[in-house]
């Protein structure tokens, strides 16, 4: 079996649209699921759509976890920065099972890959940092810094 035969490590999952019981207005699903799942039970929204780890969605289809949402909240992002990482860590997983001097091609785009899922997550990880510090700034107004206390330099008097 070839490399190329293997099964892919990204997922893309999506929210859905769900008719109403009711005869109402449809509502939003909870989770997102892939189109495999969704299908016959709603209707995907594609600008939801978020790129996975295979690890992250049961045997359902559906994701695995917090609802979580497009939302910028720092509780948020956690699960993204954790998919980003997941996705670089099976990239570095299938990169390490191919055999010196075969695929090596492959076995470059897989690293560079990885690289860049690494360096996403360094980004989303800077952002909850700017978010956490911003915070803390709003809730102390009078707080020109939060690199530390303020320090007083007493002068000398003779």
């Amino acid at each position: 079996m070839s490399y190329y035969d293997r099964t892919m490590t990204d997922v893309f999952v999506y929210y859905f649209l769900r008719p109403s019981t009711s005869g109402g207005e449809e509502s939003l699903s909870n989770r997102r699921a892939t189109l495999e799942t969704i299908r016959g039970k709603g209707e995907a929204v594609m600008q939801s759509q978020r790129i996975v780890d295979h690890t992250e969605v049961d045997g359902n289809g559906f994701v695995i976890g917090g609802t979580g949402n497009d939302s910028h909240s720092v509780d948020e992002l956690w699960p993204q920065i954790r998919s980003v990482e997941l996705r670089a860590k099976s990239r570095d997983a299938e990169a390490l099972k191919i055999p010196d001097g075969s695929e090596i091609a492959r076995k470059q785009v897989l690293h560079l890959e990885s690289l860049e899922l690494r360096n996403q997550a360094r980004i989303l990880k800077a952002r909850v940092d700017g978010m956490k510090a911003e915070n803390l700034r709003s809730q102390d107004p009078a707080q020109e810094s939060i690199s530390g206390p303020r320090v007083h330099r007493l002068g000398r008097h003779a």
